[in-house]
């Protein structure tokens, strides 16, 4: 059965050039200040541009339906305590749903580069960070569309066990291209 499932899901030949820009996205934080159920030390406001390149591994369907890969690279704001900071990410994912990006389910871990570490009470414990991210998005009106992502940031104990990570709920307009 497993050597079934990876024939199915296998990548068929692809090449450097089968990388494409498949959309711009704006996003911003609409949650409270949560860490995966606890509260956090501080409250965030994190907005961010995001691209998203479409990796050469796929597999769709006749009907247009099926499973990618893709890489999301994003530069933005993150603001908490009066502090601001540059976050950098680039996070691989895997993603569901249309060949044509209107409907998306997206699943992704990475990495995040961060200016400032500390934030009022809150230290992220240093400039890097790993990333999590799982993002759902519908068409609005032609190229338009809407979504939602979670974002999780943590050095995972990295840089010892005083550490907070964040999480961002955010809504997220993208132009499919």
């Amino acid at each position: 059965m497993p050597i079934v499932l990876c024939g199915l899901l296998a990548p068929g030949p692809s090449y450097a050039d089968d990388w494409a820009l498949q959309s711009l996205s704006l996003r911003a934080r609409v949650s409270e200040k949560t860490l995966l159920g606890k509260e956090a030390p501080e409250d965030f406001k994190e907005y961010d541009l995001s691209a998203n390149v479409a990796l050469p591994w796929e597999r769709y369907s006749a009907s247009g339906w099926g499973m990618g890969t893709r890489l999301m690279a994003s530069a933005g704001a993150l603001r908490g305590s009066g502090e601001n900071a540059l976050v950098v990410s680039l996070i691989p994912e895997w993603t569901l749903g249309s060949e044509d990006g209107r409907f998306l389910l997206d699943l992704g871990a990475g990495v995040a580069l961060f200016s400032r570490h500390r934030f009022g009470e809150q230290d992220f414990g240093g400039p890097f960070q790993f990333a999590l991210s799982l993002g759902v998005g519908a068409p609005l009106y032609r190229q338009l569309g809407i979504g939602y992502r979670f974002l999780h940031y943590s050095d995972a104990g990295v840089n010892g066990p005083d550490t907070t990570g964040a999480d961002f709920h955010m809504v997220e307009f993208r132009y499919r291209f």
